[in-house]
């Protein structure tokens, strides 16, 4: 989980800081600037995020994301061009819920306003893994806290450019629905599959919100990147869960080693379901370039699996 990661030390950031500078006034390294076209330029943490946003900015605002396509967020480190970045900011968007363990000291350099996008979300504690009582930093990953966040982006680009307030607003209404169609396929398909089957085996416990909001039991081998390794008794527990309740497929993500969740798929003989996707979006030529290919990909997976079906 990401309040696991030792945020940066003091004394790294100063020098950060000090190498943003430099890159400010050379404009060597730099990564390419958004069109100069007079739009405000959004900064987000994470490509997810950055999707979202790009999604409701009706085109007003340049939106960029602070990392890359396949990038674990959970340990990332910024470096001095994303400080560059955060300079030629106007706004930036952070998933909160401790995800982001080293957005304070990077905003503390910057100064553009901010918005935390999980505001409103009913959040789950993590229960195991030293962290109990955290919050489960991967609201996103439920359509219903969706359309929170999209609501929470209309209302930061508001504040941002009043004058886009009904664009913003058209916008957000039709993601809204197409994310609302994602929740709507799950309910529908997962009512086919047996109660006992009803349950989401993950290497990591990051499906919470989606499991809760689907009606399907959660198992995991680590909670939210808290352990770098499942343990020898939550590997048994996991294994014996699926064996007892004939689960049909186990899953595991695509930043993530799969390994372990084999062996389980093989002692309690379940299948291998497809790779989930969760932190990150794939490059454009990808299988989840977009957030919502994302939902509907993983969507499609589970229900595939835990339906018995063959890909």
């Amino acid at each position: 989980m990401a309040n696991s990661e030792a945020g940066s030390p003091s004394h790294l950031w100063s020098a950060v800081s000090a190498a943003a500078v430099a890159l400010a006034l050379t404009a060597c390294s730099a990564p390419a600037a958004p069109a100069d076209d007079g739009r405000p330029l959004v900064l987000t943490t994470f490509t997810v995020l950055a999707d979202m946003v790009d999604n409701v900015a009706a085109d007003r605002v340049e939106v960029a994301s602070l990392t890359r396509p396949g990038a674990e967020i959970h340990g990332y480190e910024p470096t001095p061009d994303d400080l560059v970045r955060g300079l030629e900011a106007d706004l930036v968007l952070e998933n909160g819920l401790g995800l982001e363990a080293w957005f304070a000291q990077f905003t503390e350099r910057v100064d553009a306003p901010t918005a935390t996008l999980t505001r409103g979300v009913e959040t789950i504690p993590v229960s195991s893994g030293g962290h109990e009582g955290e919050p489960n930093p991967h609201a996103w990953m439920s359509p219903d806290n969706a359309l929170v966040y999209v609501d929470n982006i209309r209302d930061a680009l508001t504040d941002l450019d009043p004058a886009g307030k009904e664009q913003y607003a058209a916008a957000a209404r039709d993601y809204k629905e197409q994310i609302g169609e994602v929740g709507d396929y799950l309910d529908s398909e997962l009512a086919q599959v047996p109660e006992h089957a009803r349950a989401l085996v993950t290497c990591e416990g990051a499906f919470s919100y989606l499991a809760r909001d689907a009606g399907l039991t959660e198992m995991y081998l680590w909670p939210v990147n808290a352990e770098s390794e499942p343990t020898p008794g939550r590997i048994a527990a996991v294994t014996e869960y699926v064996r007892d309740n004939q689960v049909p497929a186990v899953f595991c993500e695509s930043t993530v080693d799969d390994g372990t969740q084999r062996s389980v798929a093989r002692e309690s003989g379940a299948r291998m379901g497809q790779t989930l996707y969760v932190d990150s979006l794939s490059e454009a030529d990808g299988p989840v370039p977009t957030y919502l290919d994302l939902l509907r990909h993983d969507a499609r997976a589970i229900v595939t699996g835990l339906k018995g079906e063959r890909r």
